[in-house]
């Protein structure tokens, strides 16, 4: 039997179709170019979410985009040292780790998270490899101190001063999505070094200079008073961000992510965006809408 329907305006397809066609030009300028994503924080809490942005990487993937992803992960790894009989401690904001939390910080970032979200894109049909940490970020340790001046004793903390790109670019260059987890390897010791992943992403972008670093993390974006997240920060340059930063408007934990964007900004990279990981699509919105979803900051406003 011969399938037939009313000839009607399809108003629903119609509008899926414009959307496309809205997103055509940013297709065109990203296509063939890098970008950075460091996905952390609560947004990686909800399964659901995490698989539908591995599916959306996969959608950039498909586009032509070459995708490289630094992923955190302090809740798992808080977990695992809970169910080792090890207390999670922190100074400045900075996990403290000592000899034995190394070593389940390394199993649970390039053991257990990084293989997920690998095979959570090649479930999507994407080409994913898993890289650690320590085949790319070369680090030393991280000297802290308190307010009086004197030295923090964090362990295994470190930050990054140089980057392997070796099979980074060899992934890229196999069309494959490098999945990368925040482990640096000491310079002469070769011992394992817990690293920030927003710091090891910026330092990541200041090698590869990718058209744009994503960060996707629990918040809207940049907020001018902190208690009303229904107004973020569109646009800043370098110059208004560090403004914000002496006016306490910028405060705590985004000081170092917003440093380092300045940071990779200056190396190079075109823009810097802090998006929400909590709402669907968050990334496809950001690349290919006009207005974008969260905070960018630039070089230089236009």
């Amino acid at each position: 039997m011969i399938a037939t329907r009313k000839v009607e305006q399809p108003e629903q397809e119609i509008h899926k179709a414009n959307i496309l066609i809205e997103a055509l030009p940013y297709m065109q300028s990203y296509r063939d170019k890098t970008i950075l994503i460091k996905f952390g924080g609560s947004a990686m809490d909800d399964p659901s979410l995490v698989k539908s942005l591995m599916r959306d990487i996969v959608v950039l993937e498909a586009m032509g985009m070459k995708i490289v992803v630094v992923h955190g992960g302090g809740k798992a790894i808080s977990k695992a040292m809970a169910d080792a009989g090890l207390e999670a401690r922190f100074v400045n904001g900075l996990r403290v780790t000592t000899p034995e939390a190394i070593n389940i910080v390394e199993k649970t970032l390039s053991g257990t998270i990084n293989p997920d979200l690998v095979e959570m894109i090649r479930q999507h049909g994407g080409s994913a490899v898993g890289i650690p940490g320590t085949s790319v970020f070369v680090g030393e340790k991280l000297l802290e101190k308190d307010a009086e001046g004197n030295p923090l004793d964090l362990g295994m903390v470190g930050q990054v001063i140089g980057c392997q790109l070796s099979r980074v670019e060899e992934a890229l260059s196999l069309q494959l999505i490098p999945v990368i987890s925040p482990l640096a390897r000491e310079l002469g010791t070769h011992q394992a070094l817990n690293v920030n992943a927003d710091l090891a992403a910026a330092a990541l972008a200041r090698e590869l200079k990718p058209v744009k670093l994503i960060y996707i993390s629990d918040v809207p974006g940049l907020l001018l008073d902190p208690n009303d997240k229904s107004e973020i920060v569109k646009s800043i340059n370098r110059k208004e961000a560090f403004e914000l930063i002496d006016k306490g408007i910028i405060s705590g934990g985004m000081i170092p992510k917003v440093k380092s964007a300045v940071d990779a900004l200056n190396a190079g990279v075109r823009k810097v965006h802090f998006i929400d990981g909590r709402l669907p699509h968050t990334i496809l919105l950001e690349i290919f809408t006009p207005e974008g979803i969260g905070t960018e900051i630039v070089r230089e406003q236009r």
